[in-house]
């Protein structure tokens, strides 16, 4: 199941860098220096998001375990972020659960869609979406106390994270009606 490749080997240590994130933002959490090194962990995890993904793409090494792992590390990464900054009392825990039920909703339905064979692709909603969430993470583990700026950034990050999450069931819904459709219309040819 495991292709040994650049991209699979970047999004296994995307996932090994996520307890030295939360160990760096905890043990971190009186002093700049640690700010810094936790903020300079979670740049370097979540540019290997962007890099295994381009890699994979332009190389064409998309493998299983990349499509099954390269989510859930990406999810693992911004759930740990988004919880130890609760914990640390820098991110109202509201905020933190939105963006977790969200992301555990939207897996569930990509699973449900696979399952029905139906493949979607990340929307624009879902690109920004990640860009904003990594920004917003990002600055928060950097700077604290968070100026007004920054808090702002975490108000549009939520609407953001729901307007993608709302983009992503409306186009699933489409997908599978579309894929109904199909079946419908081939067991109609077999039969006729």
């Amino acid at each position: 199941m495991f292709t040994l490749n650049v991209p699979n080997l970047l999004t296994v240590l995307r996932i090994l860098l996520v307890p030295v994130l939360v160990v760096a933002l905890l043990a971190g959490a009186e002093g700049e220096a640690g700010n810094v090194l936790a903020a300079s962990v979670f740049a370097i995890a979540s540019t290997t998001d962007a890099i295994d993904g381009w890699l994979a793409r332009s190389r064409e090494q998309i493998t299983t375990f990349g499509k099954l792992m390269d989510p859930v590390a990406d999810k693992l990464l911004i759930i740990a972020a988004l919880l130890s900054l609760v914990s640390l009392g820098r991110l109202p825990a509201w905020v933190a659960m939105v963006i977790v039920a969200r992301e555990f909703a939207v897996t569930v339905a990509r699973m449900h869609a696979r399952s029905e064979g139906v493949v979607i692709a990340a929307s624009w909603w879902g690109k920004v979406k990640t860009a904003v969430q990594v920004l917003t993470i990002f600055l928060l583990i950097l700077i604290s106390p968070a100026p007004g700026w920054v808090d702002a950034l975490v108000y549009a990050m939520v609407l953001i994270t729901l307007a993608s999450g709302i983009d992503y069931f409306f186009g699933m819904r489409r997908l599978l009606r579309e894929a109904e459709v199909r079946r419908l219309a081939a067991r109609g040819e077999q039969a006729g």
